[in-house]
């Protein structure tokens, strides 16, 4: 299995081999992903990435557990693949939908929840959103719907890293403090730094008798200096230089992820 350090080169990797770009939410979702797929969800659970345009991360996550191939990833974004930019409609059994529209993610993961309680199943369902996707009035009816039925084998994540296509959040369309928002709907909300493993191993872990939300705290472009907090890193893909840099940084950072990595068996 794959450690932190080796999902954050693999991304770079296969970004930098396909000059694309949405580098900079890949990076900053890594994390989340990492510790659901790895330490959270049992095998009958089922993740929706409602933010598709970080299918790259979900991609080489898979790829850490073995579930994706050194040459299913060499195929992202190429004609006929099957790993496009945003995630496919079939073919990878772990993506239950194609999805990349925004705001449509978390709705599509509230039902997968209520059928799973209808028919008896033990599943979860996670589903990973944007902040920004929350301008979306979509995702608003499908809270209201989550937290009517009090859709416990559901947590939905907010990867909210502050930044969206044309801005920072608070500049577009300020809807902080999100957390009070959310409990104001009935669900159960905890506030997370999205890059500390164990804090998000606990804060997934947590399966009460309502919706979860988890707001994770989290630095687009993370581990890469040029890329953190930059908007222009959800557009643009590396140069032959800015990936020799961005490597060089995540190796010197190795150090630091081992470290946050060991605290979860502690």
């Amino acid at each position: 299995m794959a450690d932190r350090v080796d999902v954050y080169r693999r991304l770079l990797k296969m970004h930098h081999r396909a000059r694309v770009g949405h580098i900079g939410g890949n990076l900053g979702c890594l994390d989340i992903l990492g510790v659901l797929f790895r330490d959270v969800m049992a095998p009958e659970d089922r993740f929706v990435l409602s933010k598709g345009h970080a299918a790259g991360a979900l991609y080489v996550t898979l790829w850490s557990i073995g579930k994706l191939s050194d040459a299913d990833l060499e195929t992202f974004h190429r004609d006929g693949t099957l790993l496009a930019g945003h995630p496919p409609a079939r073919g990878v059994p772990e993506i239950p939908f194609a999805t990349g529209s925004l705001g449509h993610g978390f709705g599509l993961a509230s039902g997968l929840a209520l059928g799973f309680r209808l028919q008896g199943q033990a599943g979860r369902v996670f589903c990973l959103t944007s902040d920004g996707e929350w301008n979306e009035g979509s995702s608003w009816e499908a809270l209201i719907f989550a937290t009517h039925h009090r859709l416990a084998n559901l947590t939905v994540v907010i990867d909210a890293n502050g930044l969206q296509g044309f801005g920072s959040t608070r500049e577009v369309a300020d809807i902080e403090p999100l957390a009070d928002r959310f409990r104001a709907f009935g669900a159960d909300v905890e506030e997370v730094d999205g890059h500390n493993p164990v804090a998000l191993g606990h804060a997934l872990s947590v399966m009460g008798d309502r919706l979860r939300v988890v707001v994770a705290r989290t630095v687009k472009g993370h581990g890469v200096s040029f890329m953190e907090n930059r908007m222009e890193w959800h557009y643009l893909p590396l140069t032959d230089a800015q990936y020799a840099q961005a490597i060089a940084e995540i190796d010197a950072r190795e150090a630091a992820f081992s470290d946050a990595r060991d605290g979860i068996a502690q």
